[in-house]
């Protein structure tokens, strides 16, 4: 019989499975598996720790470009979530409404972007979020298998093209 919790832990993993091809980037407290694409463990990540240094091997570079790209998805989100303070708050919508509401506040920061500021869009500027010190827990789980040779793959790849890109 399952209780009400393993029934939201159920539809909470249904959602976060990404498209078939599509995989999220996370740090390295996920695990390795199908969907989920972690740095190498145990190797230089952060940009600040390359300094003037390059990359020496395949993982480093593989970490490089991930934590590259982290940033840039970060900054991402930080803009919508400045510009739109209802992503500040913990969700209470049902699951796919959230969806809607993020694809609304990006479809809405773009048009901003491109025809400037509109007095039908309010501005949030005075509105100030609840606080939320809940903290999220990491299980560590074993990588899998076939997404580690996955990244293995790609980071050999990267490592063999480094000279054709900027990073």
């Amino acid at each position: 019989m399952c209780t009400t919790i393993d029934k939201n832990a159920w539809n909470l993993i249904y959602f976060i499975s990404p498209l078939v091809g599509k995989f999220y980037l996370v740090d390295a407290g996920y695990a390795c598996r199908p969907g989920f694409l972690p740095p190498y463990r145990g190797t230089r990540y952060h940009l600040r720790e390359y300094g003037t240094r390059r990359p020496q091997n395949p993982r480093e570079l593989f970490n490089l470009r991930h934590s590259a790209l982290r940033v840039m998805v970060e900054r991402a989100f930080g803009a919508l979530k400045n510009r739109f303070k209802i992503l500040y708050n913990k969700p209470f919508h049902p699951y796919p409404t959230q969806v809607k509401l993020v694809l609304s506040c990006c479809i809405l920061h773009n048009w901003i972007l491109r025809h400037g500021q509109d007095e039908h869009i309010p501005n949030e500027a005075t509105w100030e979020p609840n606080p939320s010190n809940e903290e999220v827990l990491n299980d560590v789980i074993d990588d899998n298998g076939s997404w580690a040779t996955k990244r293995d793959a790609w980071a050999e790849q990267m490592w063999a093209t480094r000279g054709h890109n900027r990073m």
